[in-house]
């Protein structure tokens, strides 16, 4: 694991918050072009996106650098930053429409931003447990979910490491 980097708005002066505490982001930018291994993400003009064609025109250039991405060293270390609890007798019943609604919401935003992924999924006793690599993917799926099926929903930014904890219920 990496050391800790603290990130700060503008500047840290005048004690302003703390915006971002990541172990996997490194303080210096990757060099450029740099390369994923495991996802096949990009880091190019100063930014990590997943584009395939700018992928395989980069693979071939020597100077291309070969390295593992922050949201796969995530997954590899099973470090979630969200956790997203399902249960309910509702979910069950309608457990495929729930998949494919929770399916396109991290598409869409694994499109957007490529650290927004869902690192697994476990089946725990009666609940469906998500493990996401970011805090606001957990939101947004709880939310999303919440909006398509109504049911309960409790989401809570704690503990240390800072998660985000979400809790979806509907019972029939």
């Amino acid at each position: 694991m990496k050391k800790d980097v603290r990130k700060y708005g503008i500047s840290s002066k005048r004690g302003r918050q703390q915006t971002s505490l990541d172990p996997f982001m490194s303080e210096e930018s990757p060099k450029e072009p740099s390369l994923c291994t495991s996802c096949k993400t990009v880091y190019l003009h100063k930014q990590w996106s997943l584009d395939p064609e700018a992928y395989r025109r980069l693979e071939a250039n020597p100077e291309a650098n070969w390295i593992t991405c922050p949201a796969c060293q995530k997954i590899a270390a099973g470090y979630p930053e969200g956790i997203v609890t399902l249960s309910g007798s509702y979910l069950w019943k309608h457990e495929d429409e729930i998949q494919r609604i929770l399916d396109k919401e991290e598409q869409k935003a694994l499109a957007k931003n490529p650290f927004e992924r869902v690192i697994r999924r476990l089946r725990e006793k009666d609940q469906l447990v998500i493990e996401t690599t970011d805090k606001k993917l957990a939101e947004h799926l709880g939310r999303t979910l919440h909006k398509a099926h109504q049911g309960e929903l409790h989401i809570s930014w704690t503990g240390a490491p800072n998660t985000c904890r979400v809790r979806w219920e509907r019972m029939l």
